[in-house]
């Protein structure tokens, strides 16, 4: 860059502010019994964003099925995301089967699909960490060279000869930087770690996962409605939901002790019915009464508690 001179006389700097746009976001969609290849280009690596092994509309992989395999569209396996990432996350390329011995059935009967989105992002001068869902927890870390091959584009042999070049002390950085937020970014630079191979071009390598989205909790009492809201670009997932009676304390004031007594009162249908409401959706609201659940148990005083996370959409 060229300036003219703004103050002549005077000594100046140049400073400068700058930000890194987030990598490419892709895509990838495999029908069941299909294999998901996802690969990156040299020196870059797979980063999960989500991925749904199920079916959420009837169009996708329906060639040639039978309507009653293409109906149920509120299916998607629980472990999706982690089964991927397990399979996938930080390295250069992968394959995962789209069957349910890989993840489960998740709706019997159903064609399903695997649909997976991701980035390749550079693991040489910066690192970008993202979970869609949950938080993140680094596994190991380390600033060095460990191969010929990664971060070589471009690069004289004497820089990458030494491939046993570590920082284990860059491990310490998980629990001082990253830990517990939703996204991180780490530029792998002398600034940060000290050089554990002077004359060698490095590169920073994180195995890293995202804990579980916050667990959240909702109880009314009967004839009183649960109200469920979600963070926008965000969808309820339920956990569990119970309609009835477990102990004698809940939702027991002014009320007598014939009502509060039975204390092993629930109706079965209290997930189903909740899911079928809520499931999916960015808020909800359920009566708790026994016109919707039925009466598990008459005479007795009931509420409704249920147990359910917001998840990235």
């Amino acid at each position: 860059m060229v300036f003219t001179d703004p103050c002549v006389g005077i000594y100046k700097y140049l400073a400068i502010s700058y930000f890194c746009f987030p990598p490419e976001i892709r895509s990838s969609l495999v029908c069941e019994q299909e294999t998901n290849y996802l690969k990156c280009e040299v020196g870059t690596a797979i980063h999960i964003h989500s991925a749904s092994y199920g079916r959420t509309d009837s169009g996708t992989c329906s060639t040639g099925r039978p309507a009653s395999q293409l109906a149920k569209t509120d299916c998607y396996a629980l472990n999706s995301q982690t089964v991927v990432a397990n399979g996938c996350e930080g390295k250069n390329s992968c394959s995962i089967l789209a069957s349910n011995g890989v993840f489960s059935d998740p709706c019997v009967g159903t064609f399903k699909y695997l649909y997976i989105s991701y980035s390749c992002a550079s693991n040489c001068g910066y690192s970008y960490l993202k979970c869609d869902n949950g938080k993140i927890q680094i596994n190991t870390a380390n600033y060095g060279r460990t191969d010929k091959i990664t971060c070589s584009e471009g690069r004289p042999s004497s820089e990458l000869q030494i491939t046993k070049c570590y920082f284990p002390s860059a491990n310490c950085f998980k629990f001082n930087y990253c830990n517990g937020l939703k996204s991180c970014e780490i530029f792998a630079t002398h600034m940060v770690f000290t050089d554990p191979c002077v004359g060698i071009y490095k590169y920073l390598a994180i195995s890293y996962f995202c804990f579980p989205p916050e667990i959240r909790s909702s109880l009314v009492c009967e004839q009183e409605t649960n109200y469920l809201k979600c963070e926008v670009g965000t969808a309820i997932h339920i956990h569990s939901a119970s309609y009835g009676r477990t102990d004698s304390g809940t939702c027991s004031t002014g009320r007598p002790a014939s009502q509060l007594a039975k204390t092993d009162c629930y109706a079965l249908n209290s997930q189903t019915v909740v899911a079928n409401g809520c499931e999916g959706k960015n808020s909800c609201s359920i009566l708790a009464s026994n016109g919707v659940f039925s009466d598990p148990c008459v005479g007795t005083f009931k509420y409704l508690y249920i147990s359910y996370s917001c998840a990235s959409k």
